[in-house]
């Protein structure tokens, strides 16, 4: 601060005024202070500097989407996991972006935190590996760790979809649809896979159709049942695996609007067990994630890590399990 006191020709106290109580310094004072900071290049290192001071205690964690309720139960995990081991969590949301993802893994870098949980998109993580780099872990929460890098926690979603579309044709549901997209999506192509394995297993006849939607949404799910309820009878699915349960939601939305019945005509199943799922006006069948055991082991591994000795980088995969309600109850077709 020294430098940039000189540069701005004011006291050293000054500056700290302008970086920690702007309200009580003049105006004309204060500009000078953040010209000659931002000349010198001094913010952000400054700003690091400031919260470090405290937050050697403290973990940062990235999530894709706080509006997934399997996010908040994560959180929730982690943050329990946290308070036992007497350190607090700061959470960011980066809204299923990329820059904000990228923005907030930096920031919590330049504050010093202890370690970062990081919930990602899928795509590159060059962010999370220059935050490494800096010799802060990073542990990655619904996607795998980076072999011998850094540790993850995630479930096993091809077996995911195995356990749905089996759940389905146990029930005499033969002709089945899967809905989900985009298909590049991770999670996506594992849940599809697991039901392609269900469906070839089974044989006698049992198909199964896929139908890319463009988002796992309410909105898409509705599209599809539309063009589902369009169809003659004798060409629907008399099964839907849905990649989400909000993607299901639609369709139960959609198929009702036009009068074909929900389980009678056409049986759902989602995938996630988020909240809405069992509230919906016909209670929804899914496979749910353990997220609140999720997040207590990916902070566990996190503090692990972060307080060194022997520490063996690795992937928890966990187990998906069925709940099952009413949008796949009798009758049963066999």
């Amino acid at each position: 601060m020294s430098d940039v006191a000189k540069r701005a020709g004011v006291a050293l106290g000054t500056v700290s005024n302008v970086l920690n109580r702007p309200s009580i310094v003049a105006p004309t004072t204060r500009a000078k202070v953040l010209a000659a900071i931002d000349e010198l290049g001094f913010v952000r290192n400054n700003l690091a500097r400031s919260l470090a001071n405290g937050r050697a205690d403290t973990l940062g964690f990235v999530i894709v989407d706080i509006g997934n309720f399997l996010f908040v139960d994560i959180a929730r995990g982690a943050q329990e996991a946290s308070a036992d081991a007497g350190m607090k969590l700061l959470l960011a949301n980066s809204d299923v972006n990329f820059e904000s993802q990228n923005d907030y893994l930096d920031w919590f870098d330049e504050a010093r935190v202890g370690g970062v949980l990081l919930a990602p998109l899928d795509g590159p993580l060059d962010a999370a590996q220059r935050v490494r780099s800096h010799g802060r872990p990073v542990v990655t929460v619904n996607w795998p760790g980076e072999e011998g890098q850094s540790c993850g926690v995630t479930v096993d979603e091809e077996h995911g979809g195995f356990i749905a579309a089996s759940h389905l044709l146990e029930r005499g549901r033969t002709r089945l649809l899967f809905a989900g997209g985009p298909l590049s999506l991770h999670a996506v192509a594992e849940r599809l896979a697991g039901a392609r394995r269900a469906v070839a297993e089974w044989g006698n006849g049992a198909t199964l159709e896929v139908a890319e939607t463009e988002r796992l949404t309410i909105r898409s799910g509705r599209e599809l049942g539309a063009e589902i309820a369009a169809r003659r009878a004798s060409d629907r699915p008399s099964g839907i695996v849905s990649a989400a349960d909000a993607l299901a939601a639609g369709c139960v939305q959609a198929l009702m609007a036009s009068n074909v019945r929900v389980p009678e005509d056409v049986a759902i199943i989602g995938y996630d067990n988020n909240h809405f799922a069992a509230d919906s006006i016909i209670p929804i069948s899914t496979v749910g994630q353990p997220g609140h055991e999720m997040g207590r082991i990916a902070a566990g591994l996190l503090l692990e890590e972060m307080a060194g000795g022997e520490h063996e980088h690795r992937t928890v995969i966990l187990a998906p399990e069925l709940f099952e309600r009413a949008s796949t109850a009798l009758p049963d077709f066999r």
